[in-house]
């Protein structure tokens, strides 16, 4: 589902990052960087029990300035919080159903989240290049 749901960021203008750790070990599954700087952050569940079963998500909200859901078509779209926007996904493709609220960060933390997301970019590419630590 990530490859689907980075296929719509990319669509959009986005520059996605998969399994983007944050401060204080949170991992978002995705992170994206828009032409605006504006940054998102997307974290996708497989079914209901997965949903379920986490607990860290509302962590995510003070590190973004919209969050999304993506979830497979056959997903209970109704137990999903509406702090979250929604993108519909499968391993392919999918489409944005609700964007959520945006809530701007400061501007200290965009410059520290925008900073660890070009690290974490720019060395994943330096690793696909030369994969000797």
């Amino acid at each position: 589902m990530q490859r689907g749901v980075g296929r719509v960021l990319v669509a959009l203008g986005f520059a996605p990052v998969e399994e983007m750790v944050l401060a204080g070990g949170l991992r978002a599954d995705l992170m994206a960087l828009g032409p605006g700087g504006e940054i998102w952050i997307v974290e996708c569940k497989s079914g209901a029990a997965d949903f379920r079963a986490d607990r860290k998500w509302r962590g995510y909200l003070e590190w973004c300035d919209r969050f999304f859901w993506a979830v497979p078509p056959d997903f209970p779209q109704a137990i999903l919080p509406p702090e979250g926007g929604l993108i519909l996904a499968d391993a392919w493709g999918g489409e944005v159903l609700r964007l959520p609220p945006e809530t701007p960060l400061a501007g200290a933390r965009r410059k520290a989240v925008t900073r660890g997301f070009a690290r974490a970019a720019a060395l994943r590419l330096n690793g696909l290049r030369d994969p000797q630590p």
